[in-house]
């Protein structure tokens, strides 16, 4: 039995499902407790594509969860999810507050798709409002596979490790060709032009990325021109598919 687990096995407060699958076992603890665990696991990947299933339009919007409402990005964020559920996108976030809130709001008001992928944390995140469909997952890794999976693009206001985490996840699995390449749009010049920068003073001429690597952000302080980003890469992505449909129909 873990020092959070009571004899049933149920989790006491001041730990996450996270915490106790990364701890090092204990001898013999395998056998009692890990592979229960992937049942688990199983049970969450099974309800997220289940309920997450017939989207095809999601943009998830990225940002801390500290901002506060009468914050300038918090309003923008309002106004570009807004934007996109006019346009017919799903918007998806991480069902909490600040930035999260300002996005599942800004979709909810203007009647689109507003879902929420929250986590449990120690600190008990809490699930705003503005949700047409929420989902509570356990494990961050299954959470990331969701954001993943059902969208068509990042929208990556300004925030804190865990909006970098997002960030750079979906960077390394674009830049290694693990899912095919999508808009990651950073809102907020003068919060992320001092990272571009070093980045290509820095990182880019020590060979540590390509120039093609520099390709893959957009940066905008504009609601309107995410949605425009947004939407050309959408039709970009047609008219290849379109083609491509074309030379199988031909050979």
């Amino acid at each position: 039995m873990k020092k959070d687990e009571n004899p049933h096995g149920q989790q006491l407060p001041g730990t996450t499902q996270d915490e106790q699958l990364l701890e090092s076992p204990r001898p013999d603890e395998f056998k009692h407790t890990d592979p229960w665990r992937v049942f688990r696991i199983m049970g969450e990947f099974v309800e997220g594509f289940d309920e997450l299933a017939t989207l095809s339009r999601g943009i998830a919007i990225f940002g801390s969860a500290r901002t506060r409402p009468d914050d300038p990005d918090y309003h923008a964020a309002q106004e570009t999810a807004a934007l996109l559920a006019a346009q017919g996108f799903a918007v998806i976030t991480g069902g909490g507050p600040g930035i999260m809130e300002a996005a599942n709001r800004g979709a909810f008001e203007a009647g689109g798709l507003s879902i929420g992928c929250n986590i449990e944390l120690p600190f008990e995140q809490r699930a705003n409002a503005y949700q047409t469909l929420s989902l509570t997952f356990k494990y961050f890794f299954v959470r990331k596979m969701m954001f993943v999976k059902y969208s068509l693009a990042f929208v990556i206001f300004p925030g804190g490790f865990g909006t970098f985490d997002e960030l750079f996840e979906a960077l390394t699995l674009i830049q290694t060709r693990k899912i095919r390449n999508f808009p990651i749009v950073l809102f907020g010049t003068s919060y992320w032009s001092g990272m571009l920068q070093w980045l290509r003073d820095v990182v880019l001429p020590g060979g540590k990325i390509s120039e093609h690597d520099m390709a893959m952000f957009h940066i905008t302080d504009s609601p309107a021109e995410v949605v425009e980003i947004v939407t050309r890469s959408q039709n970009s992505l047609t008219e290849l598919d379109h083609v491509s449909n074309d030379i199988r129909i031909a050979t």
